[in-house]
């Protein structure tokens, strides 16, 4: 029963969660913005919004590790989808055709990640009001640089990527549909977490590791279709850009989490040890802007180095992460 109802409620999330990425869509459409900026903002966070609510909902049950192995876990995944991409679309080489520009992106999602690990070990235990100081300056941070974003051209790239169809819904009607969308979102994650607890249970492997490979993998989900619809509609820098964007929208979203959580510190109730899992997403974005920016030409058969060091990066980093008992 727990199994069927974790199968349900991650089936009704990927289909819920990629009507909120159709309606985010449209909305970058009608309203012109680019699609370096839409992917790395708007898109990004519409995907990530089961991420979001995943963890708000882990702090009704306590379980704050499933809460943070969630968005690490998304977070690594994430990149992890980036090196699968450019296998199953070898011909295009994603990685070779996206603007060097996503290196920025890229750099502010890893910034985002290393202020997140620095606060989890460093334990500052200062609070304004019932938030923590350290979650405080995450969100500042994410705002900050999004806004950096925006204003550094990317967002005027776009019109032209697609155009726009004389029968697309309308933008009150995306808009509409994304708060419909966004709010069944609301009902169904409990379902999620709850089941997820009761599969740590069961399995004995903790919620922590539950969190970090199963949870992140069904929240990031719905960020998988929406990239492998954006590649071949050949819009590569959005498809970049969500990815990207996601690991950006995490990092914000645990920040976040701390201003819906009255008792105590969410960076304070995590387990230290997740600073192992913190660091292997880091790592593995860094490769991503790394092979953004070094447009490496050599191949083993159909993979790209840059994308095989994504895809066993990912594969080792859980294994080592079992190994250590997250």
């Amino acid at each position: 029963m727990i199994w069927f109802q974790f199968i349900i409620s991650s089936a009704i999330l990927v289909v819920v969660g990629l009507k909120l990425a159709e309606f985010a869509d449209v909305i970058a459409i009608r309203t012109g913005m680019g699609g370096l900026f839409v992917g790395a903002i708007l898109l990004a966070a519409s995907t990530s919004l089961p991420e979001l609510l995943t963890t708000l909902n882990s702090f009704q049950l306590g379980e704050f590790n499933l809460a943070a192995g969630n968005l690490f876990g998304s977070n690594m995944f994430n990149m992890f989808m980036l090196g699968v991409l450019d296998v199953l679309f070898w011909r295009q080489s994603v990685l070779r055709r996206i603007r060097l520009r996503h290196a920025m992106s890229g750099t502010v999602a890893s910034l985002l990640i290393a202020l997140v690990l620095f606060f989890l070990l460093a334990d500052i235990n200062i609070m304004i009001g019932w938030v923590g100081l350290d979650s405080l300056v995450i969100i500042l941070a994410y705002i900050g640089l999004v806004y950096s974003l925006q204003n550094s051209g990317d967002h005027q790239v776009v019109v032209g990527e697609v155009e726009i169809d004389p029968k697309m819904m309308s933008l009150a009607a995306a808009i509409v549909g994304f708060v419909l969308a966004a709010g069944i979102l609301v009902v169904v994650t409990p379902w999620l977490v709850e089941s997820s607890v009761a599969i740590a249970e069961i399995t004995g492997l903790g919620t922590g590791f539950v969190g970090i490979a199963l949870v992140g993998l069904v929240t990031s989900l719905p960020e998988l279709v929406t990239t492998i619809g954006a590649v071949r509609l050949k819009a590569f820098d959005m498809a970049v850009g969500n990815l990207f964007g996601s690991n950006m929208f995490n990092m914000f979203a645990l920040g976040l989490g701390d201003v819906f959580l009255i008792n105590g510190r969410f960076l304070d109730l995590i387990d230290p040890t997740f600073a192992l899992t913190g660091m292997v997403g880091l790592v593995l974005t860094l490769l991503a802007v790394v092979g953004n920016v070094g447009k490496f030409e050599r191949k083993i058969w159909i993979f790209e180095i840059d994308a095989a060091l994504l895809i066993l990066g990912y594969i080792g980093g859980l294994y080592f992460l079992y190994l250590r008992g997250l």
